[in-house]
């Protein structure tokens, strides 16, 4: 069977088809936040496509993402985020301290903003306030 962070581990489940079917299953990876990367047709005109790649590898080199070691952090190529205009946009959606699913939503980004993002949330800091639009 598969546990967390990609780690193979003994079933614990009398039943012997468990651990056959779970060996099939993919990794879980727990997350603190994930971010959304628009990708649309607007915020791909102004490089999102190229955006999300440096940010892929920075928070790649950086262990942020939520496949290294210690990362917990989800980097995802989006649609239409809906602030066309503005782009390119990015949201995010963590778990406040009280355990409650909260957003962030931004637009104009950055690879130093989106990389300031992730750094924050995966501290467990406050989303940034620059750039936020959302509130």
């Amino acid at each position: 069977m598969v546990g967390g962070w990609g780690k193979r581990v003994a079933a614990r489940d009398p039943d012997p088809t468990l651990a056959r079917r779970c060996a099939s299953m993919p990794a879980f990876f727990p997350t603190r936040a994930h971010l959304l990367l628009c990708t649309g047709p607007d915020c791909a005109r102004r490089d999102a496509l190229s955006l999300l790649a440096a940010c892929t590898q920075s928070l790649e080199r950086l262990s942020l993402v939520y496949y290294k070691t210690g990362g917990s952090v989800r980097l995802t190529a989006s649609g239409c985020l809906g602030a066309c205009a503005y782009g390119p946009n990015v949201t995010a959606y963590y778990a406040r301290g009280d355990g409650a699913l909260a957003q962030a939503w931004y637009a104009g980004v950055t690879h130093d903003d989106v990389v300031a993002l992730a750094q924050a949330l995966h501290d467990g800091l406050p989303p940034p306030s620059a750039k936020r639009f959302d509130g």
